[in-house]
């Protein structure tokens, strides 16, 4: 098999179908080769295209993802993908490389791939990290039972209200379940910078600062002490 894994995502979902190759994207080693919204557009992808992986949604109209994997060849590889977590043992009765409950993190996808890859492949570990890059401008969160695009360039900064947050954007705030530790680690580490344990700031947002506080369109958001040197430094450094 190649390096380049060349693989196609199967999901009636446009949505599921974005936040997937937008992970991707992140991924040097895998080529997205298709997007696909039922069985019978993947099966003409197949006959195509020499396809090594398949992202594969479970619960799909006509052609369900358990009949669509039985019924290819079985060299080529699957990563199953649902929103119903009882799916699972019939996904890995069929050999599947992993199986991911939806929404997706990028993290969870990548030790999907990174499994794939330690099983299918062989190659240095410190040579499958430099397959992994940070280029995506923008995260999807779940909010009022749906996935919505947060560009990085507009947010002014994080919340923390437990294990939820509130995102600031010039017009609006969008509230999500996730906690500030994780959120953190999607974000571009240059572009953003934990001041609190309960905030996060957007390093261009920052009109002025003090040893205090940190304000961004007007509103004064506390430095913890606990912070307060890791602070000083990034911003006495931009």
């Amino acid at each position: 098999m190649s390096k380049t894994i060349q693989c196609i995502i199967v999901d009636d979902e446009p949505i599921a179908r974005e936040i997937l190759e937008n992970h991707l994207r992140k991924v040097d080693s895998i080529k997205v080769v298709a997007t696909c919204k039922n069985a019978v557009e993947a099966f003409n992808e197949i006959n195509k295209n020499n396809i090594d992986l398949i992202f594969l949604d479970i619960n799909m109209p006509e052609i369900s993802g358990l009949s669509f994997a039985k019924s290819i060849n079985k060299n080529i590889k699957i990563i199953f993908t649902t929103a119903y977590r009882e799916y699972a043992i019939d996904g890995f009765d069929l050999k599947a490389v992993d199986y991911l409950l939806k929404p997706i993190s990028f993290e969870r996808l990548l030790q999907a791939v990174n499994k794939f890859l330690d099983e299918n492949i062989t190659f240095h570990s410190d040579k499958k990290e430099e397959l992994i890059r940070e280029k995506s401008d923008f995260i999807f969160v779940r909010s009022d039972r749906k996935m919505i695009k947060i560009n990085f360039s507009e947010v002014n900064y994080i919340e923390s209200l437990g294990d939820y947050l509130k995102i600031h954007l010039p017009n609006k705030t969008i509230i999500t379940r996730e906690t500030i530790t994780s959120i953190e680690a999607k974000l571009p580490k240059k572009d953003f910078l934990r001041i609190h344990r309960s905030f996060i700031v957007s390093v261009n947002k920052i009109e002025s600062f003090t040893n205090e506080f940190v304000e961004i369109n007007n509103k004064a958001i506390p430095i913890s002490r606990s912070y307060k040197n890791d602070v000083k430094f990034r911003l006495d450094n931009v």
